[in-house]
């Protein structure tokens, strides 16, 4: 007798859909993403996308919402298996290693870009300021710091985005740029 497969939750097929989402999100972004795109690649039907998340921009949040929770996570994991003194430049290393997944990377450019949009700008910047809150409580740097922290992440993401040399082979090409510069202990 062959068994019959477990049919999947309604949980179970939101995750694969937002999976499926965010890489194609991540490359056409809110407006130019179609869903039929999205429902095939996430192998359902169409009409069960809207049913699942009612609308387009519902489906972009929830992809959103998954980006930031996985920064978060990750900055969190890399903070606590650091020394307090080491927890800043730990979490820039872990980021470093997200940026070898490019549908996450280049959905976090597409969640800022679709900030025209009232609900995803108000749910985005929810998101950084969340994380910025987290990275300051994690690090106990001082603002500077975590000020010099993001904006050397901003830097790794667009450098990774375009393929800069130095990049996609070597993610501490930043590091050791800004390690020259005197802003030692950031990502």
């Amino acid at each position: 007798m062959v068994p019959t497969p477990r049919r999947m939750s309604a949980d179970e097929r939101r995750e694969m859909l937002v999976e499926a989402a965010v890489a194609e999100f991540g490359h056409s972004g809110l407006h130019g993403t179609s869903t039929e795109v999205i429902a095939a690649r996430a192998g359902i039907s169409h009409p069960y996308l809207f049913r699942l998340f009612g609308t387009k921009k519902n489906l972009f949040l929830a992809c959103a919402a998954d980006c930031s929770q996985r920064l978060l996570a990750t900055f969190t994991a890399a903070a606590e298996a650091a020394a307090p003194a080491d927890r800043l430049q730990a979490m820039g290393h872990a980021y470093t290693e997200l940026l070898a997944d490019r549908r996450m990377l280049l959905m976090q450019l597409q969640m800022y870009a679709a900030c025209d949009d009232t609900d995803v700008r108000q749910a985005v910047s929810n998101g950084y300021a969340e994380l910025w809150q987290l990275v300051q409580r994690l690090s106990g740097a001082p603002d500077d710091e975590v000020r010099a922290f993001f904006a050397t992440g901003m830097l790794l993401n667009v450098a990774a985005a375009m393929d800069l040399p130095g990049i996609a082979g070597d993610p501490q090409w930043a590091l050791t740029h800004l390690q020259d510069c005197g802003t030692e202990g950031t990502p």
